[in-house]
């Protein structure tokens, strides 16, 4: 019994090591602490106030503050900036939940991504690798010298700006654009 105790204790250990020995990082002039969630970190990013705008317009809080793992790629507002003018308060109407929550669903992955695995990837997938997003879709990953670069499925691209900012339930992933599914 004192064996599988010590196994299920390690195992535990094991999981959650990159949490652990996670370090505190700043984004949008907030601390974002690896011991709060997703949502509880993102509320403070002055970076990425529509974003959070956008998730509670789509009632996503609740699942973003759930156990997990997930990989967000988060958009910043200089991101949904570049969207054509009156698309995020088209968005954030209440007539448009579904697709803003398809849209933000397509930013999510289940399971804890950080980059050192999205690097494994590419080079398993001899440069190319394919993610599957909580929306259905798929988000294509490919690199150029040391940035990761997201295609979604409209030939958008974007790459992450900010990497492995850890989380009590998963990772962010800062990215420069907002990515479309289909």
């Amino acid at each position: 019994m004192k064996t599988l105790a010590f196994t299920v204790l390690m195992l535990m250990v094991l999981a959650f090591a990159p949490i652990a020995k996670a370090q505190t990082k700043m984004i949008g002039g907030a601390s974002m602490y690896p011991t709060k969630n997703i949502v509880e970190n993102a509320v403070n990013s002055k970076d990425h106030t529509t974003l959070v705008a956008a998730i509670r317009a789509a009632g996503l809080v609740e699942g973003l503050e759930g156990a997990g793992p997930f990989t967000v790629f988060a958009p910043t507002n200089e991101a949904f900036n570049k969207l054509p003018t009156g698309t995020i308060d088209k968005l954030l109407k209440p007539e448009n939940k579904n697709l803003l929550t398809k849209i933000l669903n397509y930013h999510i992955v289940i399971g804890l991504l950080p980059t050192s695995d999205l690097w494994v990837m590419l080079r398993s997938g001899n440069g190319k690798a394919v993610l599957n997003t909580v929306e259905g879709g798929v988000l294509t990953l490919m690199s150029k010298g040391k940035k990761l670069y997201l295609i979604d499925q409209k030939g958008g691209v974007g790459y992450i700006t900010i990497a492995d900012i850890f989380q009590s339930n998963g990772v962010i992933h800062v990215v420069n654009a907002v990515l479309m599914p289909e």
